[in-house]
């Protein structure tokens, strides 16, 4: 397994693990498979170009493969730079029960701790989904909040939990 941040030159592999992950799971996303399919390959691109601010950890199986992955976007306004958020976790199903989602995380939290002035990092995750839930309490978070109905996909509404880590 191969864990590193995306750049520009992973934007294909990346647009077809995130479409695939719209399609798998569209309850766990924002965003929908339909939108995104339209997104140009350059858009794709500055979608993903890291900063010290803003990146995607990827995971790589032995053949090369792009298997999982999870975005980290720092808030950007004064009164919230001390706040992150996590997005879009994904591991193709036939990578889970690695310890891929753990080990993205870990890699995601180690370079999130060296933004300075970072204080927390926040994510949602739909309040059904248990284990995610614990991974990421294993990791420290803790649940504050619930937000109901927060997603709506075709017809049928998604509580979140709202997670935060503070450091």
């Amino acid at each position: 397994m191969n864990i590193r941040i995306l750049n520009e030159s992973d934007a294909h592999i990346y647009q077809e693990l995130r479409l695939d992950a719209l399609k798998m799971n569209p309850e766990a996303f924002g965003s929908t498979y339909e939108r995104e399919v339209e997104f140009s390959l350059e858009m794709v691109m500055e979608r993903i170009k890291p900063t010290k601010d803003k990146y995607i950890v990827g995971a790589f199986d032995h053949s090369g493969s792009l298997v999982g992955m999870v975005a980290f976007i720092r808030e950007n306004d004064l009164k919230n730079r001390h706040k992150g958020n996590v997005f879009g976790m994904y591991i193709a199903p036939g990578s889970r029960g690695q310890g891929l989602g753990k080990a993205l995380m870990k890699e995601l939290i180690s370079r999130a701790k060296n933004c300075d002035g970072l204080e927390q990092i926040k994510l949602t995750v739909v309040s059904d989904n248990d284990h995610a839930k614990n991974l990421y309490k294993s990791l420290g978070f803790e649940i504050y909040g619930t937000e109901r109905n927060a997603l709506k996909d075709q017809g049928h509404y998604f509580d979140e939990d709202l997670m935060v880590l503070s450091f």
